[in-house]
C-alpha cells in the first residue's frame, strides 16, 4: 500500500527561463551563418535544455510496503533511524558544509526543503539519506507511519 508519492517535477519558471536562455545562446551561435547552422544550433541548445530539465523532473519519491524509494535507490524502513523534516536553512547546512560524502542525496536546485533519514544497522553503507521534497512534513510522517509495518512485517500500528 502506497502511503506517499511525489514526482519532483521542474517548476514552470525554470522551463521558461531555461528555454529563453537556450534560444539566446542558439541565436548567438547562429549569428551570420547559414540556415542549416541556425536549425542545428536551436536543436542542440533547446533540445539539450529540455533533456536536462526532463531528466531532473523524472525522479519520484514513494513510501510503500515498508520501503522508501527515492529516485533509483530503495531503503527498507526497518533500517531507518531518526527522521526529520528540515526547513530551508537546515537543508542548506546538511547539503553543504555539514554534508557527508558517503550520504545518499536526492536533491534538486529548485527544492529548498528536505527530509533527513538516519540509517541504522550493521550493514550500512550510507550514514544518512537526504531527500529534497516540496512536502517534508508529509514525507516524514509517511515514513514514520510505514516504519512499524517494516519492522513487524504487518500492517501499520496505530
Amino acid at each position: 500500500m502506497r502511503t506517499y508519492s511525489e514526482q519532483l517535477r521542474v517548476p514552470a519558471a525554470w522551463w521558461v527561463l531555461g528555454m529563453f536562455s537556450a534560444v539566446i545562446f542558439a541565436s548567438t551561435a547562429w549569428a551570420g551563418f547559414s540556415l542549416i547552422v541556425a536549425i542545428g544550433s536551436y536543436v542542440v541548445f533547446c533540445g539539450g535544455c529540455a533533456a536536462v530539465l526532463l531528466n531532473w523532473g523524472r525522479a519520484t519519491i514513494e513510501v510503500c510496503d515498508g520501503e522508501l524509494r527515492a529516485g533509483s535507490a530503495t531503503l527498507p524502513l526497518a533500517q531507518a533511524g531518526r527522521v526529520a523534516a528540515l526547513d530551508e536553512a537546515q537543508a542548506r547546512e546538511v547539503r553543504g558544509p555539514r554534508a557527508d560524502p558517503a550520504a545518499y542525496m536526492l536533491i534538486r536546485p529548485f527544492l529548498k526543503l528536505a527530509v533527513y533519514i538516519e540509517i541504522t544497522g550493521e550493514h550500512q553503507d550510507r550514514p544518512y539519506w537526504l531527500i529534497g521534497t516540496r512536502r517534508p512534513e508529509e514525507l516524514a510522517a509517511a515514513i514514520e507511519r510505514s516504519r512499524p509495518q517494516a519492522r513487524t512485517g504487518g500492517t501499520p500500528v496505530g
